[in-house]
């Protein structure tokens, strides 16, 4: 049967929050089967925990932030929970110092770095998919997303952006993840963003630790870091690494296809709430045997 994954042993990495510019230290810790995945503020005089789901996203503002009714904040979790999605992770606590995941490199890799090294574990319970029955749609002023029906997991992302960076590679890119691999086509691709935008980031509180070390960064014509891209399409992978990591907030792998048109962390929530209280459009399911679990999740990474 497919089992539910966690864990060997504890790890952990220090680095800088993207929008606070704090120094934060996170540990990945295992957790027990049905856990799902758990944030832990121990920088608090009380440590406080924050489950990972999607009522709790309540700031969306560049990036996907779990708020409590009591104010308590772990911010930009996208390229965690995306890693997550891509190891087939399904409970972990997350201890951080500080009121955001650090940035790292700006990808999802550093993260899968830190699984690969730490070791990943079966436990004795079955995991748990949902499976997408009927379509469900949000729209807002020309942007949207959607989940349909389809045996596997796909994605196919469009952005537009009237750019010559971006002008120079396809907008839209799909990715069926029965066929590509998450680690090889997705994982490395970089969060990105305009230098005519920092000055107004700032001023919000947001982007005070990006750098070229953590981020693309692009001018009225250019991209500024010396290095280049790390794909002709980085930026629509970045998209896609980013909406695999919101969807996974729902804290289970969906049966699925997820398509969207400019979409964002604030739809990507949206469409979850939807499907979450369109009790028709879903279901759980598990399985006996892993063959008969649909080949987009054969590609996960063997436990050691």
């Amino acid at each position: 049967m497919i089992l539910q994954r966690t864990l060997k042993q504890a790890i952990s990495a220090t680095g800088v929050g993207l929008h606070s510019g704090e120094r934060v230290k996170l540990t990945l810790l295992p957790a027990p089967p049905d856990a799902g995945i758990v944030f832990r503020r121990t920088d608090l005089p009380e440590p406080v925990d924050v489950k990972a789901e999607p009522s709790l996203v309540n700031d969306t503002r560049l990036s996907s932030t779990l708020v409590t009714d009591t104010g308590v904040r772990v911010g930009t979790i996208e390229h965690l929970m995306s890693a997550f999605a891509g190891f087939g992770i399904d409970n972990l606590v997350v201890e951080v110092t500080a009121a955001e995941i650090p940035i790292m490199d700006g990808s999802a890799a550093p993260f899968l770095y830190l699984l690969q090294t730490a070791g990943v574990v079966d436990q004795p319970c079955k995991k748990r998919f949902i499976r997408v029955k009927r379509s469900v749609m949000v729209e807002d002023r020309g942007v949207w997303v959607r989940l349909d029906p389809y045996d596997g997991f796909k994605i196919t992302l469009s952005i537009e952006f009237n750019h010559p960076a971006f002008n120079r590679a396809p907008q839209t890119v799909e990715v069926d993840f029965a066929q590509h691999s998450y680690m090889d086509e997705i994982s490395r691709a970089r969060t990105f963003g305009f230098m005519h935008e920092v000055e107004y980031m700032r001023n919000h509180g947001l982007g005070r630790g990006g750098s070229l070390d953590n981020a693309i960064v692009i001018d009225d014509e250019y991209v500024l870091n010396p290095e280049g891209l790390r794909f002709p399409d980085e930026f629509v992978r970045h998209k896609i690494l980013d909406a695999i990591g919101d969807l996974y907030i729902v804290g289970h792998p969906l049966i699925a296809a997820f398509s969207g048109y400019k979409s964002g962390h604030a739809m990507n929530n949206k469409l979850l709430r939807k499907l979450l209280e369109t009790p028709d459009a879903w279901e759980f399911v598990s399985f006996d045997d892993p063959l008969d679990a649909p080949s987009s999740f054969h590609l996960l990474p063997p436990q050691d």
